[in-house]
């Protein structure tokens, strides 16, 4: 059995981010290793470069089950304008992986 599985979660972005311009929605992707739990890999759809390397640097090496301190330190470390959508996307996804976690046919 493959350890990781691929998963996402979205948000609204605010009307004035060039993200909801340019996709609609602010989404991320995480790989997660599902014995660990740690987040392996993550992209998202921020407009700059130096955005996706930071919130790399929040998420990975983290467990997704740790939801509460994933979003304090979006809520402590990153002040961009799309804060609140990274968040709520962290949330979503990591509410997605506890459901599949649940679901023992998955």
């Amino acid at each position: 059995m493959a350890r990781t599985i691929y998963l996402t979660g979205e948000a609204k972005s605010p009307t004035n981010n060039p993200i909801t311009s340019q996709w609609g929605l602010f989404f991320i992707g995480l790989v997660v290793d599902t014995e660990t739990h740690i987040i392996q890999a993550m992209d998202c759809t921020a407009t700059l470069t130096l955005t996706v390397e930071f919130v790399r640097e929040l998420l990975v090496g983290r467990s997704l089950l740790d939801e509460e301190s994933l979003v304090e330190s979006i809520t402590d470390r990153y002040h961009g304008s799309s804060q609140r959508a990274l968040a709520t996307s962290v949330r979503n996804a990591a509410a997605k992986y506890r459901d599949l976690s649940a679901d023992p046919s998955a």
